[in-house]
């Protein structure tokens, strides 16, 4: 190898370590702040063509239905494991290897991670994703901890179109605070999570009806069973 080669390989190995040293660094930065400041915003946010009406609101003012509701719907074992639910990935897998409707394992931390750090994605843009999104929910899990998780989940999830967060999805829907919702309001806004642009909960019928009416019951279930623990302790 020539002293020119050996000097350019040497130069690149330098960007990339300190390229690496900046990201880490900034992404930690970034991490921590974001453990006690509001995210003021997000990349879903800011390219949605409808606007982004949000309230942000300190957990203790929405509804522990609404938190159980979630829990419910979208992670059981939330407060149990470590940012990621194996065995609902190893079961998505198998699923979408298997010709199934192709679904994610992914828990409330994935979701929070990719919601303020990353993009939505679609197609190969999705997979890739998931190598950064990884990064951020081991992040948040060290650095936020279970209830500053949930209290950023519930103010930047998409709730309708155009609409963020538990408070500005409740006044969209029924016109009050996220604080005042009831079991059976609290779990019809978490049945429209996964898809908020393509299902109503104001004269909900079909499908979001009966996955409403099925998490309302689990609310208790969570309750019941303290997978709410690391929230209400």
């Amino acid at each position: 190898m020539t002293k020119t080669k050996r000097s350019l390989s040497a130069r690149f190995l330098r960007s990339s370590f300190k390229g690496a040293a900046y990201f880490i660094g900034g992404s930690v930065a970034l991490t921590a702040i974001y453990a006690v400041v509001p995210v003021p915003t997000t990349l879903t946010m800011l390219f949605d063509t409808n606007g982004a009406k949000r309230d942000w609101t300190p957990l203790s003012d929405i509804s522990p239905n609404l938190v159980r509701a979630v829990i419910a719907a979208e992670d059981g074992k939330f407060c149990s494991h470590d940012g990621f639910d194996r065995e609902a990935i190893e079961k998505a897998l198998t699923r979408n290897i298997k010709g199934g409707r192709m679904r994610g394992g992914s828990t409330i931390s994935q979701q929070t991670a990719k919601n303020v750090f990353l993009w939505q994605g679609s197609g190969w843009t999705r997979y890739l994703r998931k190598v950064p999104e990884v990064y951020f929910t081991f992040l948040i899990e060290k650095i936020w901890g279970k209830r500053r998780i949930m209290e950023v989940y519930l103010n930047v999830a998409e709730t309708g179109i155009g609409t963020y967060g538990a408070e500005a999805g409740a006044k969209r829907y029924y016109n009050k605070s996220a604080e005042n919702l009831t079991r059976i309001e609290a779990a019809r806004l978490a049945a429209i999570l996964p898809l908020p642009k393509k299902r109503a909960v104001n004269g909900v019928g079909g499908f979001t009806r009966r996955y409403g009416n099925s998490i309302s019951a689990r609310i208790r279930v969570v309750k019941r069973d303290g997978l709410d623990a690391c929230i209400y302790t």
